[in-house]
């Protein structure tokens, strides 16, 4: 189960890294491109929140949240994964939209991809690595929700540069994942 998902946030990692670097090499791309680009990464994204999200929760319930564990962090995964596709559908069927508009999806997206990691990685596995890309995810979103009007370019720069971060710690969530799984099979095998 560890290296389906070590696998799933590596996949969105790189994913998140080549739609970042795309984002910033070619800034002066047409609102066009930039949405269709997005929307494929939020279908992407989406879909890893949904499969995440249809993990069985496992253990007694948790007396502060009254969930079993893991149950909560599904209902925030499933609820982002829901949103990151119906947003990407949305960019991929109307291109045309405004950079404002785009940047108003962009921004909603981020901060509840944001909240999805930050309570992902204090109930379950995941490291500083995930919370970290949860609050750069909140603060990118707040920051472009803001000022939607800054224009494609800059629009494009933000996007870029919080995807790349987000990539690259989203690469080493996966590979922090992959070793605790490896590891947790050495002592079993041990035992």
């Amino acid at each position: 189960m560890l290296r389906r998902e070590a696998w799933l946030l590596g996949i969105r990692g790189v994913l998140a890294v080549v739609f970042g670097i795309l984002a910033v090499v070619w800034p002066g791309v047409t609102v066009i491109a930039l949405a269709l680009l997005f929307g494929v990464f939020a279908i992407v994204t989406g879909i890893e929140q949904l499969v995440h999200a249809m993990r069985p929760a496992t253990g007694p319930s948790n007396p502060v949240t009254g969930f079993a564990d893991g149950k909560g962090p599904r209902i925030a995964r499933a609820v982002a994964g829901v949103v990151g596709i119906v947003v990407g559908i949305m960019a991929i069927v109307w291109p045309g939209i405004t950079a404002v508009a785009l940047a108003i999806l962009v921004g909603v997206w981020a901060v509840l991809i944001g909240l999805s990691d930050l309570w992902l990685a204090t109930r379950q596995h995941g490291g500083w690595s995930l919370a970290l890309v949860g609050a750069i995810a909140i603060v990118a979103g707040l920051f472009i929700m803001v000022r939607p009007a800054a224009g494609a370019l800059a629009i494009a720069w933000a996007i870029g540069v919080y995807a790349i971060i987000s990539g690259i710690l989203l690469l080493v969530a996966a590979y922090q994942l992959s070793h605790q799984g490896s590891g947790r099979g050495r002592m079993a095998a041990a035992h």
